[in-house]
């Protein structure tokens, strides 16, 4: 299936407006973040203006390990481990990382150690959501080829994370980036794709998936009751307000933030954070899901021009990055 460049790109850029947007109320109450959305997100989405005190567009490591892994593919497309792995230690080293999870610097450290990458991840049970959060190049650069999808996801993921629930949430973002371009989101057949690729990693985080659907009626304030406990051992994310970093959470309710309005890039985003907790990932996830369905000119540009990594990686570069993707795997 043919894929247009504007779809490709919004993936991408969809993906660091929902990440910088999240970034600011990250870890905070759901009370916090609508507070934040209304009076900073809708008055910066819809004119430019906001009452932001701090300077909006820096986006995190959410994207920043998403934007190395396109770099990578685009230079190695049957991918390489070793390559993106040389990606992302000057980040790590240099600390420009923004916000890194405990599990990513655990392998990173590791690697650095001199454990093979095949065995630096962190062990189950620490399942957390820092795969799915950097997958959605895989979907954009093999949207026609689900095998594939499922082998890279899994690859890149161990590369930080061995648990299998990790391996599957990674097949769930990147599936979903793929249909998404694909034009796909009638939510029945969606889900049930996405958990049949997802099944072969994790069967009980595949059903989960094919049963969101019946969730897609409920008010966010209800169906976030269910999402961020659901596949949990008693006690773990109460620390969170909202969905915390647990893959399982993290991948419903970004699922659920598209689905329920997939056509509003806006909408979307704003789902995903205003109920509050890791929500730069929830937003970056979401923002790119919908960015991959309704494509780079359903973001508004005075956003776009404020996107930025420590004042570098801005608009100009991220899209420069996408058209030398987009040329090596849809237009080669």
């Amino acid at each position: 299936m043919s894929i247009s460049y504007d779809k490709f790109a919004g993936c991408l850029l969809g993906q660091c407006i929902g990440d910088a947007v999240g970034f600011p109320v990250e870890g905070h109450t759901g009370a916090i973040c609508t507070e934040y959305l209304q009076e900073h997100f809708e008055p910066l989405w819809k004119s430019g203006k906001s009452k932001i005190e701090f300077l909006f567009g820096q986006y995190t490591d959410d994207s920043q390990m998403a934007r190395e892994l396109l770099a990578s593919l685009s230079d190695h497309p049957q991918f390489d481990p070793h390559d993106y792995i040389e990606r992302l230690l000057p980040l790590f080293q240099s600390r420009t990382i923004v916000g890194p999870g405990l599990a990513c610097m655990f392998a990173i450290k590791q690697i650095e150690a001199g454990v093979p990458w095949e065995e630096a991840g962190s062990p189950p049970p620490k399942a957390g959501n820092g795969t799915a959060m950097r997958t959605a190049p895989v979907g954009m650069c093999y949207c026609n080829y689900p095998e594939t999808i499922i082998k890279i996801a899994r690859i890149q993921g161990r590369i930080t994370h061995q648990d299998l629930r990790c391996d599957a949430g990674s097949i769930a973002i990147a599936g979903a980036v793929a249909l998404a371009l694909q034009g796909k989101c009638e939510p029945d057949e969606f889900c049930k794709t996405l958990a049949g690729w997802m099944s072969c990693a994790h069967k009980e985080f595949a059903a989960y998936v094919e049963g969101l659907p019946q969730y897609l009626d409920m008010p966010p304030e209800v169906a976030v009751k269910w999402m961020s406990r659901v596949g949990m051992d008693p006690g773990m994310g109460d620390s969170w307000p909202g969905i915390s970093p647990f893959v399982i959470g993290t991948v419903l309710w970004s699922l659920y933030a598209f689905l329920r309005s997939p056509d509003d890039y806006y909408t979307s985003v704003w789902t995903a954070i205003a109920v509050g907790g890791d929500v730069d990932t929830t937003g970056a996830i979401t923002g790119a899901i919908s960015g991959a369905y309704n494509g780079k000119a359903a973001l508004a540009q005075h956003v776009l021009d404020k996107l930025h990594d420590h004042g570098e990686w801005k608009l100009k570069d991220l899209e420069k990055l996408c058209r030398k993707a987009y040329n090596v795997f849809y237009n080669g």
